[in-house]
């Protein structure tokens, strides 16, 4: 399974459209039963996580054969303007592109494809940065 993002830093303004592509390889297609592809954001820290599904596809068995599994899929959605990503010492706000397959015996596969979510109009002036986190990413 793969998730590729459109723009190489993983760098998104809020109101701005995010475009990812997504493929499933190495499983064979009778053994998926569905695969949800979502667009989230998720904390991690002290307190209880919270999660928000902002963008969400489901494809069951017959749409995954006749588009098949191994060709690129494409995923377009427009990014709200907040919740910025942020990276502190007690939480941190992470948006990912989630992909999860369902299989024939119960169990399911999922990979996050991370990016982060700035202030809009920040990219285009050079200021682009996630809160919490110094220019190369690190807390």
């Amino acid at each position: 399974m793969s998730v590729t993002l459109c723009r190489e830093d993983g760098t998104y303004e809020g109101g701005r459209q995010l475009t990812a592509t997504w493929r499933v390889s190495r499983v064979k297609m009778d053994s998926v039963t569905a695969i949800e592809v979502s667009v989230l954001w998720y904390t991690e820290g002290k307190g209880d996580m919270d999660l928000h599904v902002h963008h969400f596809a489901r494809f069951e068995s017959d749409q995954i054969r006749r588009s098949g599994l191994a060709d690129a899929q494409s995923l377009t959605c427009t990014l709200p303007a907040t919740p910025l990503s942020y990276h502190g010492r007690l939480i941190r706000l992470r948006w990912c592109v989630r992909m999860r397959v369902f299989l024939s015996d119960g169990r399911e596969i999922v990979t996050d494809q991370p990016f982060y979510l700035v202030a809009p109009q920040s990219i285009e002036k050079g200021s682009a940065s996630v809160i919490g986190a110094d220019r190369r990413g690190r807390v």
